[in-house]
């Protein structure tokens, strides 16, 4: 058996993941260095791999991505990872209250804002028609609700994120636990990000981030 299907589950989780994500011409390279660097020395580094990954690179990269004025938020939760690799974990309370602006700002900007507004214009826009507004009225009325619609659609999911996920990340990070850890989907916030950094027009983020988890866990080696 491969140390890789014994590795922690988060791992697994975003192993499987992170390839899906990459394009298809390092694809089956960057999974064999990972089987053959877990193959190497299994990992049992806890949560540390997970937090030199966030503060170098997850971290760094949105806050890159982020408009002007909005990487801000990105800074306390990136000291608290650096302070957790170097052994120095703080409380629930500390993490949650870092980490809700971050993931705020993360799920608003991984919102598909272009698909949900084509969505939402097309309806309003036949629903005009049907009703008798002329063409060009009917248009406007579709824009006017996409526009509104898409804005507050966008709020409620990145809301509702930062509300489930910020105490279940928090209290994973707190406490080292691999469990809770693999128990916030790590493989469905790393698609949020590869999201974001696409959104904002990252050419490669799926590489970055897999290279990042690479050296993440060449650090957590003995």
């Amino acid at each position: 058996m491969s140390t890789t299907d014994i590795a922690p589950a988060w791992l697994r989780h975003v192993a499987t993941e992170l390839p899906l994500q990459l394009p298809t011409n390092v694809r089956d390279d960057w999974t064999a260095r990972l089987h053959d660097l877990l193959d190497e020395v299994p990992y049992t580094g806890g949560l540390f791999a997970v937090h030199v990954w966030h503060a170098e690179t997850v971290l760094p990269l949105l806050a890159e991505a982020a408009q002007d004025g909005e990487a801000a938020v990105f800074a306390a939760p990136g000291d608290l990872h650096r302070a957790a690799a170097r052994g120095r974990t703080s409380d629930q309370e500390t993490w949650r209250t870092a980490l809700t602006p971050m993931l705020l700002h993360l799920y608003d900007a991984a919102y598909d804002r272009a698909g949900a507004y084509t969505e939402a214009h097309t309806g309003a826009r036949d629903y005009a028609l049907a009703n008798g507004f002329s063409a060009a009225e009917a248009d406007g009325y579709g824009h006017e609700y996409a526009q509104l619609s898409s804005d507050a659609n966008a709020r409620a999911c990145a809301d509702a994120h930062a509300l489930a996920l910020g105490p279940a990340l928090a209290r994973a990070y707190a406490t080292d636990g691999c469990e809770a850890y693999a128990d916030t989907f790590p493989a469905a916030q790393l698609r949020a990000v590869v999201r974001a950094l696409t959104e904002h027009r990252d050419p490669a983020p799926a590489a970055r981030l897999a290279e990042g988890l690479i050296s993440a866990l060449a650090t957590a080696r003995p």
